[in-house]
C-alpha cells in the first residue's frame, strides 16, 4: 500500500509542480525582472559592470524555472505520500480527501508559512549576498524546526484527545505548536534588511507571488492526492 502511495505522491507531485510552474511564470517572473532591472540601474549609478549572467535569464525563467520546480513538485509529493500513508487512520477516522487536505494545509503552514513569516523571500538585489549562506542556514533549521513541532503537537493532541475530548485536546495542541514557533521566532537571528531604494511593490508582489506559488503546489497535493485515493478506494 505505500508503494501505491508513493507512486500516487510522485504522479499527484509532478501535476502540483507544473500548475505551481504556470502561477511563477505568470506572477512571479515580472517581479524578478523588475528586480534585475533596479539591481542594474544601482549598478551603473555607481559605475559598476553588472555581473555577467552565467545561464541568461531566457533560460532562467522557462527550462530552469520548470526544472526547479516540477523537481520540487515531484519530490514534495513522494514525501507527503509517505506521511500519508503513515497518518491515515491513525490519527483521525476521516476519510482520504478530509485526511488529504488537513495533512496539505498542515504541510504548507509548517514548511513553508512559518519560516517564510520570519524569513520573507527576497527577489535578486534584495539582499546581501554575503549573507546568503547564512539565511539559507537558518531558514531550513526553522524548517526543520517547525515540522517536528508539528509532530509533538500531534504526540501532545493524542495524548490529551482521550482526556480532554477532539476539541479541547486539538486546540490545546494548536497552542503548543504556536507556542514553540513564537519562541524560536525571539531566539533566531533576523534578516538583512531591504535597500531602501527598493521597489517596495515589487517586492510585495514577489513575497505574495511567492505565497501564491506555495499555496497552488500545496492545494494541489492535497486535493489531487485525496481524490485519487478515494477513487481508489471506492472501486471493488
Amino acid at each position: 500500500m505505500v508503494k501505491t502511495y508513493l507512486t500516487r505522491g510522485l504522479l499527484v507531485g509532478l501535476a502540483a509542480g507544473a500548475f505551481a510552474f504556470g502561477f511563477a511564470k505568470l506572477v512571479g517572473e515580472p517581479q524578478i525582472g523588475r528586480a534585475e532591472r533596479f539591481e542594474h540601474s544601482v549598478a551603473r549609478q555607481l559605475g559598476e559592470t553588472p555581473p555577467p549572467e552565467l545561464v541568461s535569464r531566457t533560460v532562467q525563467s522557462t527550462a530552469g524555472l520548470a526544472t526547479g520546480v516540477l523537481v520540487a513538485g515531484v519530490g514534495l509529493g513522494g514525501l507527503y505520500a509517505l506521511v500519508f500513508a503513515a497518518t491515515y487512520r491513525r490519527f483521525t477516522a476521516a476519510g482520504p480527501r478530509p485526511t488529504a487536505a488537513l495533512l496539505a494545509a498542515c504541510g504548507f503552514v509548517a514548511v513553508f508559512l512559518v519560516p517564510f513569516l520570519k524569513y520573507p523571500a527576497n527577489p535578486p538585489s534584495a539582499g546581501d549576498p554575503d549573507t546568503i549562506g547564512q539565511r539559507t542556514a537558518v531558514y531550513f533549521l526553522l524548517v526543520l524546526f517547525s515540522v517536528l513541532s508539528v509532530i509533538l503537537a500531534a504526540s501532545v493532541r493524542s495524548l490529551l484527545v482521550p482526556r480532554l475530548g477532539a476539541w479541547n485536546g486539538t486546540v490545546l495542541a494548536a497552542l503548543s505548536y504556536v507556542g514553540l514557533v513564537i519562541v524560536a521566532y525571539l531566539v533566531m537571528p533576523g534578516t538583512d534588511p531591504v535597500p531602501a531604494a527598493f521597489p517596495a511593490t515589487a517586492l510585495w508582489r514577489f513575497r505574495l507571488a511567492s505565497v501564491g506559488v506555495q499555496a497552488v503546489l500545496w492545494a494541489t497535493l492535497g486535493i489531487g492526492f485525496g481524490a485519487l485515493t478515494e477513487r481508489r478506494e471506492a472501486t471493488p
